[in-house]
Order: structure tokens, then C-alpha cells, then sequence
């Protein structure tokens, strides 16, 4: 009686019309959706160059203190952990494709994180939320969908590299591909059926064929929590402070900027706490806490933390306060214990989950006016830019200077917004003084 008076004090149970139990099913629920970052996220950054068991544990703990800070000091049933799409962008593009060292890589995600923070606290980022317009925010949700699932088609060996057709079909009958498709229309069955941890049953199941063929070694449950030393304080803040890596910072905190706010509106909207101009109670709160993880997790070497739309599933079933985030949080850490799991974890198991990420990301491509050509060709080179370039960052700046040419030439500069022309100014000066030398 005791417990439940006291969560009753912290959480405010009775005013959201929950209980403890419900809050705490709906935490485990949240969890087995958001708990493939943990096999995911390793095997991205490991492409990078870091410590796979490390960068699990990492994953966990940012996982679990984004989480839990989210539901204490914001009260709101909003689960936290790495993005999707930026640890790719970071992983083939900035260290993979420009050639930085992920130290360098990874001090770009702090500088982006720590730019987001002030401009949480200036309060800048509401103006730029409101501000940028739907054909822009869209175009760049489309694109990273885009970009991480050319990722898992890759990943999978279902789409190679040609010197005469840039890419082509890969060997569609190896393991890799055919597992790959497996674990992908798994996923996308399962979740059309509404079974909420769809994506962790596909990375077991073929996982678990894997080992049955020989592909993967089984090397046990259970174990102590790896070293985390390799990744932790290895981080180059000072070597990512430089001009060249100016638009890397800034597509971080932009991307960031929205995908965390777009989450945290849609995932408070499901559980009825928002008003009619999409704000929500603890607003100031939840900026703030997502940014803080987000600065912290580059620290212990992680990619941005975002909140997770995967949080509307235990939404969906009754969570309405911070004790569910608080639960996921906590399971976040038991699951540091599991990772003999995690390292058996094959490359093609997770790439039907970036695919099916992709799907997710590039739906909201729907909200495009395309018979408003000023709105639809800003969006569609946003969103093509992403993955044809093989870079965020040019997908951005693309599509920002698109929208002023295509508003300006046909007469409807009224509708460019300042936030709009900077941003588009700023790209334009690193196209002609950082790129061009």
C-alpha cells in the first residue's frame, strides 16, 4: 500500500486515470518494441570501427538514463534511446564515406547535441519547429527512411555495388539475402497484425536459423556487462570543434531537433495529453531531458538519443504517466546482462529491421501537397537527396535551398519563412566556401 501511495505522489496515477500495474505492463510493452536498438545500434556503429560489446552496453545505459529521466522529471510515458538513421549517417557517411575517425564523428554528435541544448534553453527551438515548413520536415523524415533502408539492403547483400549500374540485385538465393527478406516480411506481418514486438521476433527467429546452418556460434546468455573503456572517454570534442565539420554538427541537431519534437507531439497526442496546437503539460521538461541525453550519450559513445515513437505502443494499452518510461528504463539495464545475445546477433538479422524502419519513415511522405509543385519538389529532393548523395546532410541543404527557388520563382517569397532563409544561407555558404575547396 505503501508503494502504491508513493508512485501515487510521484507519477500522479489517479489524475492520468492509470494504475501501477497497467503503467508497468505498458513499460514491458514498450520495451520488446524499442529493444532491437540494442542488437542494432552495435552492429552500425561497428562498422565505424568501434567495440560492438562496448557500444551494447553504451546503448543500454543511455537507454535506461534517457528513459528514466524522462519519466521523473517530465512525467510523461516517453521511452528514450539511440536514433535510428543518424547512428547510420554517422557510421557509412561521416566515418565511413568523408573519412573521419568516429572519435572526430562522435565529437560531431556532442557539438550537434550540446547546440540543440541552447537552443532548448533559449527557447530558439520552438520557433524553429513552428517555423520550417511541413514539405521540409517531411522530406527529411522520407529521406533518412530511405537512407536506412538502402543500409539494411545492403547489410543483407540484397542490393550490390556495379560499375556500370552504380548498384544491382545481389545473389537472391545466399543466406544473407534470403534471411534478410525472411526477417524484413516478418516483421511487416507481424506488425500489420498489431503484435507489438514484431521487430525482436524477427532479429530471434533468424537468428536462430542462422545458428541452425552454421552461420552463427552460440556463446551463451548470461554474462557480466563488457568493458565499455574502448568507447568511453575516447570521444574528440576538440577535433570535431572545426569548420569543415560545420554542416555534419548542424544536420545532427536539425535532424534531432525534429525528430525528437515530431515524436514526443505524436506519442502525447495518442495518450490524450495534448491541446489543439499540439503542446503538451511539461513540454519545457521533455526538450530537456531529451537534449541532455542526447549531449550524454555522445559522451559515453553513443549516437543521438531521440524519443521513440515505438513509446505509442504502451500507450496504446493504458500507459499515460512517467512510471512506464521508468520501467522500460529499468528493463534497458537487466538486459546489459545479456551480451553473449547480442554478439550472436548476424548482420542480415538486423537489416530487415532498417528495412522495415525505412517503410515506417517514408510513409509520412503522404502529408506532401503534390499538386503544389513549390511544396512537392522541395520534399521529393529532400527525400531522394538522402540516398542517391549518401549523405544527410546534402539531402538537407538541398532541399532548404529548393524551397526558397522554387517560392521565389514563382512569386511566393511572402511564404519563406526567416528560419527558412537562414538556415538555406547557411548552406549555401558551406556549398561555396568549405565544399568548393
Amino acid at each position: 500500500m505503501n508503494n502504491q501511495g508513493l508512485l501515487q505522489r510521484i507519477f500522479k496515477l489517479q489524475e492520468h486515470g492509470t494504475t501501477a500495474r497497467t503503467e508497468v505492463i505498458a513499460g514491458f510493452t514498450t520495451f520488446l518494441t524499442m529493444v532491437y536498438i540494442v542488437f542494432v545500434n552495435p552492429q552500425i556503429l561497428g562498422a565505424a570501427g568501434m567495440d560492438t560489446q562496448a557500444v551494447f552496453v553504451t546503448t543500454c545505459l543511455i537507454a535506461a538514463f534517457g528513459s528514466i529521466l524522462m519519466g521523473m522529471v517530465a512525467n510523461l510515458p516517453v521511452a528514450l534511446a539511440p536514433a535510428m538513421g543518424l547512428n547510420a549517417f554517422f557510421a557509412f557517411v561521416v566515418v565511413g564515406a568523408m573519412g573521419y575517425s568516429w572519435q572526430v564523428g562522435m565529437g560531431a554528435i556532442f557539438w550537434g547535441a550540446l547546440g540543440l541544448l541552447i537552443l532548448t534553453l533559449l527557447r530558439v527551438r520552438y520557433w524553429m519547429i513552428a517555423n520550417i515548413p511541413m514539405s521540409l520536415r517531411v522530406g527529411i523524415t522520407a529521406g533518412i527512411g530511405l537512407f536506412i533502408a538502402m543500409m539494411g539492403l545492403k547489410n543483407a547483400g540484397i542490393i550490390v555495388p556495379n560499375a556500370d549500374t552504380i548498384v544491382t540485385v545481389g545473389n537472391l538465393t545466399s543466406h544473407s539475402v534470403l534471411l534478410g527478406a525472411l526477417g524484413f516480411f516478418i516483421i511487416a506481418i507481424l506488425a500489420s497484425r498489431n503484435i507489438h514486438a514484431a521487430v525482436l521476433v524477427s532479429i530471434v527467429v533468424t537468428t536462430a536459423i542462422g545458428l541452425a546452418i552454421g552461420d552463427v556460434k552460440f556463446s551463451g546468455v548470461f554474462a557480466a556487462p563488457p568493458a565499455v573503456t574502448s568507447v568511453v572517454g575516447q570521444v574528440d570534442i576538440k577535433g570535431a570543434f572545426n569548420i569543415g565539420m560545420a554542416g555534419v554538427i548542424f544536420s545532427f541537431m536539425l535532424v534531432n531537433l525534429f525528430d525528437s519534437s515530431g515524436t514526443l507531439i505524436g506519442v502525447t497526442d495518442k495518450a490524450g495529453l495534448t491541446d489543439e496546437k499540439g503542446t503538451f503539460p511539461r513540454m519545457k521538461q521533455a526538450l530537456y531531458v531529451d537534449s541532455i541525453s542526447s549531449v550524454t550519450g555522445s559522451l559515453i559513445g553513443t549516437s543521438s538519443v531521440t524519443a521513440y515513437i515505438e513509446s505509442s505502443s504502451g500507450v496504446a494499452i493504458g500507459g499515460r504517466t512517467g512510471l512506464m518510461a521508468v520501467i522500460t528504463g529499468i528493463l534497458f539495464l537487466l538486459v546489459m546482462f545479456l551480451s553473449p545475445l547480442a554478439a550472436m546477433v548476424p548482420s542480415y538479422a538486423a537489416a530487415g529491421a532498417l528495412i522495415y524502419v525505412g517503410v515506417l519513415m517514408t510513409a509520412s511522405l503522404s502529408r506532401v501537397r503534390w499538386d503544389d509543385l513549390t511544396e512537392a519538389v522541395p520534399a521529393f529532393v529532400t527525400a531522394a537527396m538522402m540516398p542517391f548523395s549518401f549523405s544527410i546532410t546534402e539531402g538537407i541543404a538541398l532541399g532548404f535551398i529548393s524551397y526558397c527557388v522554387m517560392k521565389l520563382g514563382t512569386g511566393r517569397w511572402r511564404e519563406i519563412s526567416p528560419c527558412v532563409v537562414i538556415v538555406a544561407l547557411l548552406f549555401v555558404l558551406k556549398i561555396a566556401f568549405i565544399d568548393a575547396h
